[in-house]
């Protein structure tokens, strides 16, 4: 088990409710973090549709958590 900050943006901020959150998950990987909060809080977006960093620093889906790490969830971005 693994103490993470989880901080949401934009609609994953409102399905959450709140801002960050602190959970403990038995989580190996950002997209194991991703679908416990997707399950906790019931959004609906495709993990391959948004972005995460751990610790201020993008990274993809399969990168390793740590105890206290800190992970952005982004929804997708569009523009022109």
């Amino acid at each position: 088990m693994k103490t993470l900050t989880v901080r949401y943006f934009a609609m994953f901020r409102e399905h959450a409710g709140v801002d960050e959150e602190t959970l403990t998950l038995d989580a190996d990987t950002a997209a194991d973090v991703f679908a416990a909060t997707s399950q906790r809080h019931g959004s609906p977006e495709p993990l391959g549709h948004c972005k995460v960093a751990i610790n201020d620093v993008l990274a993809d889906w399969d990168s390793p958590v740590a105890d206290g790490d800190i992970l952005l969830l982004f929804p997708p971005v569009a523009g022109g």
